[in-house]
């Protein structure tokens, strides 16, 4: 049975790692300019140092290992695996560090930090809901954090593409990166 936790930030304030098997880091492009295809990295670790009396103090981290790229197709993510797109032999993971955190008031946050993908780093905005805390059956306290963004992928050195005759291109330029995050407490 889960039990929820009282949600002042106070309480929440200790180290956290994300639980990987209850967490989500997707990304959706658009493809030949007709339709979405969905993707996700299945293998990463991610941690927070959270300040609750002071968000700003707070600090997030998360590594993404590369090969573990999945949109349901092998042949699509053979070819994303490559120098095309994330080149995995040079640059096997995408890194992630906060450099601000905001509260911007009720459930709502604002991380910005160092995106790393292949050999760029830009700094990019991520706005997070606060889905809650709870203690797992396991005795474990947890929190829920949930957000996307949009980057363009070119900025970052992902800049393969092919026109299509009708116009446009086969891969959109803009991706929009999604975060499901499920984090437990440190003991």
């Amino acid at each position: 049975m889960t039990t929820s936790t009282p949600t002042t930030f106070s309480t929440l304030t200790g180290d956290y790692t994300f639980d990987t098997a209850h967490s989500r880091l997707g990304f959706v492009a658009r493809h030949a300019m007709v339709t979405k295809v969905r993707g996700s990295f299945n293998e990463f670790e991610g941690t927070a140092k959270i300040d609750g009396d002071n968000p700003a103090n707070s600090v997030v981290a998360l590594t993404i290992q590369v090969a573990s790229v999945d949109t349901r197709n092998e042949q699509r993510d053979g070819h994303l695996r490559t120098n095309d797109f994330l080149d995995i032999e040079k640059f096997p993971t995408i890194t992630f560090t906060s450099t601000e955190i905001k509260h911007l008031g009720g459930n709502d946050f604002e991380v910005t930090g160092d995106l790393t993908i292949k050999d760029v780093t830009k700094p990019v905005t991520l706005p997070l809901e606060f889905q809650g805390a709870a203690t797992d059956p396991f005795g474990n306290q947890r929190i829920g954090f949930e957000g996307s963004t949009t980057i363009v992928r070119s900025d970052f050195g992902v800049s393969y593409n092919a026109v299509l005759e009708t116009g446009g291109v086969l891969v959109s330029d803009k991706i929009t990166l999604e975060f499901e995050i499920s984090a437990i407490k440190a003991a």
